[in-house]
């Protein structure tokens, strides 16, 4: 019994030992697995962060590394498992990874480039491919801008994506045509949004119409950035005149050669008397970076005598005082302007005498009448002078009847032909006036206008007469006279419209937008009326009664307003101010129960749009738009088995046509 139990014994403690060492070897095994597990897990980890993938989650489980997450796309997933791979084996690699799913591909942004330069028009871009209605196709962009510069090759580099444009695309392609119309260096970038012009203008006037035309024609929705420039006048000779005499202080012609110079010089003018707003060119050619500082000195020179004119011909200046000037004025004047003025400057000063009485003084004297009838009078020194100064005035007033009626003397002082033909190309500026030549002075008197011509007499003046030499410049501006300023307004234009349409119909045939025959006298009346206008913008709008469907009467509409848009432009009418609108039956004027009612619908509405801010001005209370309605004879409107692929599609246009800008500073400039 005693042998049995220690048998027992024996195999119970060798069980025990083999369970214990069992229990070890389980627990070294897990322990190494959780080594491996943690190390695996922090380099997997550790790689992944080193290269940004941090939409990834490890985990290791054994010697199994799990991979969880959402991949951008799939070939972000695929890069990921390759680099986990190049650290474990991949058959270790437990890819749980998901992919976002693709979203539908955006439209691109379309944007069209329009370069203008005197070479040709250049497009670059991409449209698409189906416009839409209101839009226009790659093909009718290029067609339409080969057409602004006949015999110039244009560069198409347009392409186009089929994918819709925005809604506001149309609108902002057409104006961007309509603006590289009126800008021929430019360049012009459309997107549905946005549309940035770049361009150069030929002067600072026309600079400022442009901005107001585009401005006013911009669309809705639209924004519009302009960066138009003005490239400064080269001024030959760089000419500047200033007076104080009975009438008071004035400009005759300024000339500055920065912004800064003309704030100095306008700053010494306004010291010195002269009121309102003048004119004082900023251009290029002036004889010295100091300049503004020699016409400052000059004008105070003026000021403190009281009745004087200083003359700036380049570097030369002369200085003109009057006979009440007493001598002891003059010279400390004088005196303290020479010892001023910088050293490129040179001055000649006179003080006039006063007029003793004298009998018969030599003078030459020329004269332009209303009629355009030129006479010449008084002394030439020859028969030479005779010849030259007879053909000289048949040239410069072309087409004028120039009676000569001169006497020779060969007394007269040296310069004398000089100063006759200066005289008369000086006269030539005007529409009428006179001219008088005497020993001691030349002197314009006439009427103009244009609010430039005192200027460019006063250039004429001193750059052929030379330094030293006197002259005076009394021109009257008239606003009758301007052509600019003399155009009907908009709204005189359109009641002559409503006038004509009012006596006459536009008829059309039943069911047809084509325009009967009987109504092409009254189209080349209103033609004859609109290419006398200044520009503005119009709207033709068609109109139906009720029969018919309400969609073939509005395409009918549509496509009969069209038509008379395009017999306008046929009557070389600019019609690009003008829009074609189709409104149908929706805008009954009476009952469209009665015959006579139907007959009043069907009609043509011309409505004069908004007028250009920049250039009419109007009071508080005046109505913003004036609308010219004129009944049209749509005849026979559609019946139930209209068409409207019968009727020609032609896409509207718009623009603001705006009349030139009336003079301004007319008190400052030209005081009588």
């Amino acid at each position: 019994m005693l042998k049995i139990l220690r048998q027992l014994s024996s195999t119970t403690l060798a069980l025990l030992a083999f369970l214990l060492a069992g229990v070890l070897m389980v627990g070294v095994a897990y322990a190494a697995a959780l080594v491996i597990e943690s190390r695996t897990g922090k380099v997997v980890t550790a790689r992944l962060t080193e290269a940004k993938i941090d939409w990834i989650e490890v985990r290791a489980d054994g010697l199994q590394v799990h991979l969880t997450g959402t991949a951008p796309n799939e070939a972000a997933r695929f890069r990921a498992v390759n680099m986990v791979g190049s650290l474990v084996d991949s058959s270790r690699i437990r890819d749980g990874l998901d992919v976002t799913p693709a979203s539908a591909i955006e439209a691109p942004d379309f944007s069209v480039q329009m370069l203008r330069t005197e070479d040709g028009i250049q497009l670059i871009g991409l449209m698409p491919e189906t416009p839409g209605d209101s839009a226009m196709s790659e093909e009718a962009l290029a067609e339409a801008a080969a057409r602004l510069t006949p015999g110039t090759d244009l560069t198409n580099l347009l392409e186009t994506a089929n994918y819709p444009a925005h809604e506001t695309w149309g609108a902002a392609l057409s104006f961007g045509l309509r603006a590289l119309e009126r800008l021929e260096r430019s360049k012009i970038s459309v997107m549905a949004d946005l549309v940035e012009i770049t361009a150069i203008s030929d002067s600072e006037a026309e600079k400022r119409r442009l901005e107001g035309e585009l401005r006013a024609i911009a669309p809705a929705g639209v924004q519009l950035v302009l960066d138009i420039s003005a490239p400064r006048p080269v001024i030959t000779p760089f000419t500047l005149r200033f007076i104080i005499d009975a009438e008071g202080a004035r400009f005759d012609s300024c000339s500055a050669d920065s912004d800064r110079a003309q704030r100095q010089i306008l700053a010494a003018a306004t010291g010195a008397g002269l009121a309102g707003r003048p004119m004082c060119t900023i251009g290029l050619g002036t004889p010295s970076p100091r300049w503004a500082e020699a016409v400052v000195l000059a004008i105070r020179a003026v000021a403190e005598l009281g009745q004087a004119s200083v003359t700036f011909s380049d570097a030369d200046v002369t200085l003109l005082a009057g006979s009440d000037v007493t001598q002891s004025a003059f010279d400390k004047v004088v005196g303290e302007l020479e010892t001023g003025l910088p050293d490129a400057f040179s001055l000649t000063s006179t003080l006039e005498k006063k007029e003793a009485a004298t009998q018969g003084p030599a003078e030459f004297t020329a004269t332009v009448s209303e009629d355009g009838k030129v006479e010449l009078r008084g002394r030439l020194t020859d028969e030479i002078q005779r010849s030259a100064v007879g053909a000289f005035a048949r040239a410069a007033f072309e087409g004028a009847d120039v009676l000569t009626a001169t006497r020779l003397d060969e007394t007269l002082p040296d310069g004398w032909p000089v100063r006759v033909l200066a005289g008369l190309e000086a006269l030539a500026e005007v529409e009428h006036g006179s001219l008088l030549v005497r020993a001691d002075t030349v002197e314009v008197t006439g009427v103009t206008g244009s609010l430039e011509t005192r200027g460019r007499i006063t250039q004429i003046l001193s750059g052929k007469l030379g330094q030293g030499h006197t002259f005076r410049v009394n021109i009257r501006y008239d606003e009758a006279l301007d052509s600019s300023a003399s155009l009907p307004t908009p709204e005189e234009c359109a009641a002559d419209v409503n006038r004509v349409i009012a006596r006459t119909k536009i008829t059309f045939p039943p069911s047809s937008a084509e325009i009967a025959a009987t109504a092409r006298p009254v189209l080349d009346e209103l033609s004859a009326i609109l290419v006398a206008c200044p520009p503005m913008q119009l709207e033709i709008g068609g109109h139906t009664d009720a029969q018919g469907s309400e969609s073939g009467n509005q395409a009918l509409s549509q496509a009969r307003a069209e038509a008379v848009l395009v017999a306008l432009q046929g009557r070389r009418v600019d019609i690009s101010g003008m829009t074609a609108v189709g409104f149908g039956e929706a805008t009954p004027i009476a009952d469209n129960d009665t015959e006579a009612g139907r007959e009043a619908n069907r009609r043509i509405e011309f409505v004069l749009k908004r007028a250009p801010e920049a250039v009419v001005e109007t009071s508080p209370e005046a109505e913003p738009t004036a609308k010219v309605t004129a009944t049209a004879e749509l005849a026979n409107e559609v019946g139930p088995d209209f068409s409207s692929d019968t009727s020609p599609s032609v896409a509207p246009t718009e623009k603001t046509i705006r009349p030139r800008p009336r003079p301004e500073d007319l008190e400052a400039e030209d005081s009588p």
